[in-house]
């Protein structure tokens, strides 16, 4: 009863530190890998499933929009749609770059490699709330889908991608058998970016989202996961360490989403 207590009491403390305007919304993820071709592809798709794993954990409804497969492995691109109570609030600390140290299964020397992938976090937006896009300033291509599955993949040009001329913004779709629905998710990911920039504009400073925005590369990472010579999955931000790597990799990754909302909060009132 007491470890029951205490697992309600934890969820209403992280509650209560999500106060943010967005943070009770919907969430969009968007995951790429950085360079180092298959090595960094791999290591994509092992963050996908580490937050898939999560949003099972957390009672989270996901679906993914778009993927995009590795060449030989992993994937170029990833973008998932999470549906629950404070989705947003909870998964906006992953927006950044993320570092692996391993000893690559792709290396018949077996040598450490170092690889890196971004995860951005964007707050779905409300059917509510308006956002303006001129037809006019949209360049829309069809293509084919490409990747295993599906008898329509490689015959139809099903597929999206839409660039908003304006912002540069450029997103695609390719999941889904009808280009209707493509566009329909495509659009939804623009909006949620474009109300995002929206924000930026009217606070007049770049939102923690953007500020993660860095190159793919060494220095920029907000975590570390090491895999060899040693075992430690390390937050730079907040300084929260977890040795055990394989709980955090199968989605055990609360505290370290408990411990940034502790860590913004006390920077904010700093």
């Amino acid at each position: 009863m007491i470890g029951d207590l205490r697992k309600k009491l934890d969820k209403i403390e992280l509650q209560s530190m999500l106060s943010g305007d967005d943070d009770s919304k919907n969430a969009i993820m968007t995951i790429h890998p950085g360079a180092g071709g298959t090595e960094s592809q791999d290591w994509a798709e092992m963050l996908l499933r580490m937050y898939m794993r999560w949003f099972e954990r957390a009672g989270m409804d996901s679906k993914i929009i778009n993927f995009l497969k590795g060449d030989e492995a992993g994937i170029k691109d990833v973008s998932i749609e999470i549906k629950g109570s404070y989705a947003y609030g909870y998964l906006k600390s992953e927006a950044g770059i993320h570092r692996l140290v391993r000893i690559s299964p792709f290396d018949s020397n077996h040598r450490r490699h170092t690889s890196f992938a971004s995860v951005f976090v964007y707050p779905e937006v409300d059917e509510d709330i308006e956002v303006e896009i001129n037809p006019d300033e949209l360049r829309i291509d069809t293509y084919r889908a490409s990747g295993a599955g599906g008898q329509h993949v490689n015959k139809t040009d099903s597929a999206i991608r839409i660039t908003h001329l304006p912002s540069g913004i450029v997103v695609q779709c390719q999941n889904e058998r009808s280009q209707y629905k493509n566009k329909s998710s495509a659009m939804k990911i623009l909006k949620a970016r474009l109300y995002q920039l929206k924000k930026e504009e009217m606070a007049k400073e770049k939102s923690e989202i953007e500020k993660n925005k860095k190159d793919i590369s060494w220095g920029n990472q907000i975590r570390s996961y090491v895999f060899q010579p040693y075992t430690m999955v390390k937050d730079h931000r907040t300084k929260y360490e977890n040795t055990n790597v394989q709980a955090v990799m199968d989605g055990n990754i609360d505290e370290f989403l408990r411990q940034y909302l502790l860590w913004n909060i006390n920077k904010e009132k700093k």
